[in-house]
């Protein structure tokens, strides 16, 4: 649908807007009194979060990231589905799952009584995605901005046999430095350390960033808050349906070699992703649900 097409059915004046973004992907502008936010609606991605009173975006997105059919958006809240990282079968299926890099199509929005505003993404199965997972579902994600930004995304088993998914909802902080932000929350977790061939550690600490980072974080707590004195804030981030927690970090090498991110873009970003990755996957009975979410905030520091 056309953004004309989409504001004449689910716009809601002065705050939800449909209009044309980069490469000409469709984008939702949400405004409320309490913040903005935008969401792509090509791979369901919320791309921009900025609370009233705050001078940076809460989310980071490259400058170099690719709008295009077909390719991911770097940065940003991506949706990893129906399994996070590499193919857990290894049968050359693409990194990530296949709804971050496919057209979503609107299905709802509404604005409360107290004034926050929804907008509701939804993918379900075709005969191409049946060639990547042979299962078949309805797949939405549910944005909400309103004090907090509340983010849920919602996996509906439509086969006849129980499904199991790994997911996430990778989100791309924006830091001032890197090297002075810290994740608070994670201490004493155990942690799979994938830059050190999946072996588990305990963490000592706060987590600091002083080099690449690509660690699962098993059984933490329900909320971390990462701690950014450079921008004098404490971004809160409270996950529910989750059980594994990911922190990550491209460093030198890794953001030199990726075509879609600039090369000193590490330093102003780091991820913490709400997931159910490594041992942590979900089994979903048929004709069941699942819920996994996020609650996103700021606070000044």
């Amino acid at each position: 649908m056309t953004p004309e097409q989409l504001n004449a059915e689910f716009g809601i004046a002065e705050h939800l807007v449909f209009c044309d973004g980069p490469g000409g992907l469709v984008q939702a502008r949400l405004a409320c009194p309490w913040g903005a936010a935008v969401v792509s609606t090509y791979a369901g991605q919320v791309l921009s979060y900025v609370p009233a009173g705050e001078a940076q975006d809460l989310l980071f997105v490259s400058e170099q990231a690719a709008y295009q059919d077909g390719k991911a958006i770097k940065g940003g809240m991506p949706v990893c589905w129906p399994w996070f990282g590499p193919d857990p079968q290894g049968l050359g299926r693409p990194q990530h799952g296949f709804v971050r890099n496919r057209q979503w199509q609107v299905t709802g929005s509404d604005r409360s009584a107290g004034g926050a505003v929804r907008l509701v993404l939804a993918v379900t199965d075709t005969d191409e995605t049946r060639q990547l997972w042979p299962s078949a579902f309805a797949l939405r994600i549910e944005v909400t901005l309103g004090q907090a930004l509340q983010v849920e995304l919602i996996t509906e088993n439509h086969s006849d046999a129980a499904v199991e998914i790994g997911q996430a909802l990778h989100t791309y902080f924006k830091v001032g430095d890197v090297n002075r932000a810290r994740v608070v929350g994670l201490e004493g977790v155990t942690y799979i350390d994938k830059l050190d061939g999946g072996v588990e550690k305990v963490q000592n600490g706060t987590v600091t960033v002083s080099g690449p980072l690509d660690r699962i974080y098993l059984e933490p707590g329900q909320e971390l808050v990462l701690e950014d004195p450079v921008f004098e804030r404490a971004i809160r981030i409270r996950s529910n349906g989750s059980r594994s927690a990911v922190v990550w970090n491209p460093w030198v090498e890794q953001a030199a070699a990726m075509g879609d991110f600039g090369d000193l873009e590490y330093l102003q970003m780091l991820c913490v992703e709400t997931t159910n990755a490594g041992p942590d996957r979900v089994s979903i009975a048929p004709g069941g649900a699942y819920r996994l979410g996020v609650d996103i905030r700021a606070e000044r520091t």
